[in-house]
């Protein structure tokens, strides 16, 4: 139940157009990859350094037209602006900057470069083609008319960075007066996605009517709030110590004329146009296939995704293959606890018997802190490196609990000043289950989000967009290849908790079957729903809160599975190469190191480095 980084730009857009790119690095002198001695290449050092100055190009470039991930990062330049996603000026800026980039990239020899470095080079080339692709005008149609969504939306994340509870810091008098500054650009981008809604309208290119009434809940949220409890005034409750009375009182003012004259406004015209203009145009079927350029996006998304080539048809079979396959396992569980029943009866047992509700949410929250120091007591037999940066546990935020996924990550800063946080997701309380704590820990926390994206950031050795950027199948796969790891680290020892693994891993993949059927097969959301229910223990809560997601941002969901089962995959055969000589933190420090890889470019790093150490 991961959502990927909280980081949450609109996920089908962004995702798509933003160039995560690359700084100036020396190489990644912690996991240097050995090339087959008969094969080495000459080295050519002008190539190395024609390649290491277009990455530190490409990223500042980069850091200007996206601020906010410069702000993720800690990078306070950009920190008075927003930026503006949504514009044709926004897009050709993207558009251009990843043309000039590729010119340059095939410019230099990918041969004469060190074998760190061609991966560098592989990874970047994907990474610029696939943007390109997204901001082509067939893609780019379907998406920069359906600028928000409930899910990925810019009103699902951006309350929490002007809260205070994020990236954005709020320690000095600029921090604040840069806060108003950002501000002032989100009630201007919602302004301007408003534009883009009625583009669509023209162009018939719309949401389904689900996604839709989900937003007009949420933008209706803070005009129905007090204000005392508004995420947009928060900095005014919680000033520094250092602040005069005077700035104190000025900022106060300042923050109150803010909200009540721009962003409540801005909020009125959005939950009004949605509600009075959009939703009676808004579209009944829930996928893709049922919007026109539905199909060409979908398969799009596919690749961009999983980065790999694949069709809904081929993910659709893997997605049955894998349900049956995990089926069976929890056959063999329901029999060894002796329920007599079917496997759909013992999916409501798990779903509604007491002893797997937890009593109170701090009791929720106690039991993931108690789990994670459980795994800190064996982590180091299975990783080599463990990061610095510390890990926070809380609840999911109330203004977005109830559309939210069971858990989430949001990635801590580079310098470890600010903590990665596990969110966990504590809203109708009767629904949720403890059989799947554990191995939801293993996927958000650690060994998963948290160790992959923090010793990612903190490998200073790494170009930036090893460090910072990466793809879903990579950064999802890994997540749910660490619950495979239950064993390893003496976790899930109770056949209800080990229950609880298998319940999770068919959600993912139940994803690669409800995803394409929805996007590709026309398949409705109340059809969607009860596979889920006909195929795990979720609950109905869950399953219409990932259902919705998926309607939202199609094709995300497909990167779980086929990410693990591609690092499952050179697992395998790296215990077939090495035999006895196998060390999982070896093998683990290949896979994480170099930071996020499309699943090509990570297969041919580990093929490199079993022919080396062979």
């Amino acid at each position: 139940m991961s959502t990927s980084l909280r980081t949450k730009f609109s996920a089908k857009l962004l995702a798509a157009v933003c160039v995560m790119t690359l700084g100036s690095a020396p190489g990644v002198a912690e996991t240097p990859v050995a090339a087959s001695p008969a094969a080495a290449p000459v080295v050519n050092a002008d190539a190395n350094a024609a390649l290491l100055q277009l990455f530190a190009d490409s990223d500042e470039a980069s850091l200007k037209r996206n601020p906010i991930n410069a702000l993720f990062r800690g990078d306070m330049r950009y920190a008075d602006h927003l930026g503006d996603y949504v514009t044709e000026a926004y897009f050709d800026g993207e558009r251009l900057a990843a043309r000039s980039d590729i010119v340059r990239l095939r410019q230099i020899n990918r041969a004469a470069l060190n074998p760190t470095n061609q991966i560098a080079y592989d990874a970047f080339r994907w990474q610029t083609e696939t943007t390109l692709k997204g901001l082509s005008p067939t893609i780019l149609a379907g998406l920069a008319v359906r600028p928000l969504d409930h899910f990925a939306g810019f009103q699902a994340f951006y309350p929490d960075l002007a809260s205070g509870q994020s990236a954005a810091p709020f320690k000095t008098i600029t921090d604040y007066e840069n806060n108003l500054k950002r501000n002032r650009g989100y009630a201007r981008l919602l302004d301007r996605s408003i534009v883009r809604f009625r583009e669509g309208l023209a162009k018939g290119v719309v949401h389904p009517k689900l996604i839709v009434a989900n937003m007009i809940e949420q933008f209706g949220i803070p005009l129905a709030e007090k204000e005392d409890v508004s995420p947009f005034l928060a900095p005014i409750h919680d000033f520094p110590a250092s602040f005069t009375a005077a700035d104190k009182a000025r900022l106060r003012q300042a923050y109150l004329r803010q909200y009540r004259r721009e962003i409540l406004p801005a909020y009125r015209r959005m939950h009004d146009f949605l509600k009075k203009e959009y939703l009676p145009k808004a579209r009944d079927g829930v996928g893709l296939t049922y919007m026109k350029g539905g199909k060409a996006l979908y398969d799009f998304l596919i690749e961009r995704e999983t980065t790999l080539p694949l069709s809904a048809d081929d993910v659709h079979m893997i997605g049955l293959q894998e349900v049956d396959r995990i089926k069976s396992e929890m056959e063999t569980i329901k029999a060894k606890v002796g329920f007599n029943g079917t496997l759909r009866a013992f999916f409501d047992f798990i779903r509604t018997d007491a002893r797997f509700k937890p009593v109170s949410k701090d009791a929720l929250r106690d039991g993931y802190f108690a789990i994670g120091r459980k795994v800190d007591q064996r982590i180091a037999e299975q990783f080599s490196t463990i990061p610095k940066t510390p890990l926070a546990i809380r609840p999911v935020p109330e203004y977005r609990e109830k559309t939210d996924a069971g858990g989430s990550y949001q990635q801590g800063s580079a310098d470890g000043t600010r903590p990665g946080i596990f969110y966990f997701n504590s809203y109708d309380l009767p629904s949720r289950t403890t059989p799947g704590m554990e191995t939801l820990y293993l996927h958000e926390a650690v060994p998963g989000h948290h160790f992959q994206i923090s010793l990612a950031q903190e490998n200073e050795a790494l170009p930036s967009f090893m460090r910072f950027g990466g793809n879903t199948a990579y950064v999802e796969g890994w997540a749910l290849y660490a619950e495979t790891l239950w064993q390893d680290l003496g976790m899930e020892t109770d056949l209800y908790s080990r229950f609880g693994g298998l319940d999770d891993e068919m959600l993912r993949a139940i994803r690669l079957v409800v995803d394409t059927g929805i996007h590709a097969k026309g398949w409705s959301r109340e059809q969607a729903i009860e596979y889920m229910l006909t195929n795990s223990s979720t609950s109905e809560t869950d399953a219409r809160a990932e259902v919705e997601r998926y309607i939202a941002i199609p094709g995300q969901a497909l990167s779980y599975k086929i990410g693990q089962m591609t690092i499952l995959k050179l697992k395998q055969r790296a215990q077939a190469v090495l035999g006895k000589k196998f060390d999982p933190r070896a093998f683990h420090a290949q896979v994480l190191m170099t930071g996020a890889l499309p699943m090509a470019v990570l297969e041919d790093k580990i093929d490199a480095w079993l022919a080396a150490v062979k």
